[in-house]
């Protein structure tokens, strides 16, 4: 639609935008959609937005399908930012929020990415899809590869959570468990997507679920108001969302409806999978692989992030930081928020709670901050983590 080129966010290295890309060519970093932004603000304003669909397709001046008809949508997006006054009011905070995206199809934040980059895989012709997954990001793309008539392949390791494997499996998808973690699943993509004609949908591995996932930013802005929040606590495995809001930010201070400032973003991770906030401590811009990643959040259980780069840029340019939160805080803090706002968060979302805690204990949020934390999915597919 308004898409100029594709540019690897390492050394900017510009791609065609109309042709099917993973990495970059050059430097294997991810690839970014670039828009003539000026042309899209054209038709995409404040005022166009209130006559337009209740999702993520609203912006759609700055997605990438260019024709409508390659549009794979379930009514992903334009989720809930809940004002959570009772669980504010239990830590001192009086301007808390929770962007709940377990109201998305598929329960999971997961399925705006996949919109995005199911629709372009089928408008620039692939057939067979692939990923690998800990379990929310296979149901999406699942669920979305069985809307647009395409071949969906799944690797997982053998410890996610059953109701991630039904879920796939009555969707039509061909499922494969593995020994190992997700990192594991990507080295058996990658053995293999040649030779079987699949085409690799893993987190940043391609340009376009970063696109659905930066539609967080737009909506975000939009239900504030165009006023972004003071702090946001986002749960980190891959951190797509993250890099993608941050990418929203950009976009939107180019169009004109947002200023400069930015709020402080926030990693929160598992003690047991924590490798941005160790290397944020460190102060690296790449984080070393994180030895025997163990966390019963298991979006969380990422050992090495392709986009590690990236989400450290943000924290360190919005003067935002890196938390870890043990396993114990993370599960604790689900019964908080369900007792509290009756939200059953995903163990991952719960994590940004405890991380909320340390950050206030240490001076670092106010009690007059407006903090924004997202819950990424439901709680219901986690029966075994509350067992």
């Amino acid at each position: 639609m308004n898409v100029t080129h594709l540019e690897c966010a390492a050394c900017h290295l510009e791609h065609e935008a109309r042709v099917l890309h993973n990495l970059c060519r050059e430097c294997g970093k991810p690839l970014l959609v670039r828009y003539d932004l000026d042309k899209a603000s054209h038709t995409l304003t404040k005022e166009s937005l209130s006559a337009r669909q209740a999702d993520l397709w609203r912006y759609r001046e700055v997605l990438p399908v260019e024709n409508d008809e390659n549009v794979v949508s379930l009514g992903e997006g334009w989720t809930p930012l809940l004002h959570v006054q009772r669980l504010g009011k239990q830590i001192g905070l009086d301007h808390l929020y929770i962007k709940d995206e377990s109201q998305n199809p598929t329960q999971s934040f997961k399925a705006r990415g996949m919109s995005a980059a199911v629709s372009m895989a089928k408008e620039l012709g692939a057939k067979k899809l692939a990923v690998p997954s800990a379990g929310n990001a296979a149901g999406a793309l699942a669920a979305y590869a069985a809307r647009a008539g395409l071949e969906c392949f799944i690797f997982m390791p053998n410890d996610t959570p059953r109701a991630n494997v039904v879920e796939c499996e009555q969707t039509g998808a061909h499922v494969t468990l593995v020994a190992g973690l997700i990192t594991d699943c990507g080295a058996e993509v990658a053995r293999r997507k040649e030779a079987e004609g699949w085409f690799d949908v893993s987190t940043l591995k391609e340009p376009y679920r970063v696109e659905g996932k930066k539609t967080l930013g737009y909506e975000l802005a939009e239900q504030l108001d165009y006023k972004l929040p003071d702090v946001i606590l986002y749960p980190t495995g891959g951190g797509t969302g993250l890099i993608g809001m941050w990418k929203a930010f950009a976009e939107m201070e180019q169009m004109g409806w947002i200023g400069s400032a930015r709020p402080r973003m926030v990693t929160v991770q598992a003690v047991g999978c924590a490798p941005i906030v160790r290397a944020f401590e460190d102060g690296k811009r790449f984080a070393d692989e994180f030895p025997n990643a163990a966390t019963v959040a298991s979006g969380l259980r990422v050992p090495k992030a392709i986009g590690d780069f990236l989400i450290l840029d943000a924290l360190r340019e919005s003067g935002g930081t890196a938390v870890q939160v043990t396993d114990d805080e993370l599960i604790a803090a689900t019964r908080e928020i369900g007792a509290a706002e009756g939200i059953f968060c995903a163990p991952e979302g719960a994590a940004c709670l405890p991380a909320l805690r340390k950050l206030m204990d240490g001076g670092l949020v106010s009690s007059e901050d407006r903090v924004v934390i997202f819950n990424t999915g439901s709680g219901v597919k986690y029966l075994e983590a509350f067992t």
